[in-house]
């Protein structure tokens, strides 16, 4: 099942693409419904082949499990895309049994840029439930990144 989102942004495409790499905005747009804890370095910018892993906690205090992030990002006329190919590896989550997460930032002629972000998530016939938790995590998510994306 899908979660998307996609929205217009007035911040430039390169302050969009610097919050899409940054692990301390995607940290800061989870929160405080989930709260990540790094067990591996995480860089400063996300790029091409970073590999990490990161505790998940509900709230910041029901454990989740552990979710890698494995990055992938390219460009396609103009879009930057980051992808994470990783997903839960223990926890209630572990039951994802496919995971595609994609962000994509386009600039617009007419100034601004948009902002997309699609999750493709498989839990079996947990789906619909993993689906709904994800897609009210997602919304929260999207309105804390736009915000990001606005002070820029």
């Amino acid at each position: 099942m899908r979660v998307q989102l996609s929205f217009r942004v007035g911040c430039d495409a390169d302050r969009a693409w610097a919050i899409v790499t940054s692990p301390d905005a995607a940290a800061s747009a989870y929160a405080p419904l989930l709260v990540m804890t790094p067990e591996t370095e995480l860089p400063q910018r996300w790029s091409d082949g970073d590999d990490a892993v990161v505790r998940l906690r509900g709230a910041g205090v029901l454990p989740l499990g552990r979710q890698r992030i494995l990055v992938r990002t390219r460009r396609l006329d103009g879009t930057r895309i980051l992808e994470d190919a990783g997903g839960p590896i223990s926890g209630p989550l572990a039951i994802v049994t496919s995971w595609r997460h994609r962000m994509a930032v386009t600039p617009l002629a007419s100034g601004g840029t948009r902002y997309r972000d699609r999750l493709d998530v498989s839990a079996g016939i947990a789906t619909p439930l993993v689906w709904f938790g994800l897609w009210l995590v997602w919304q929260a998510r999207g309105l804390r990144i736009r915000r990001m994306m606005a002070r820029g």
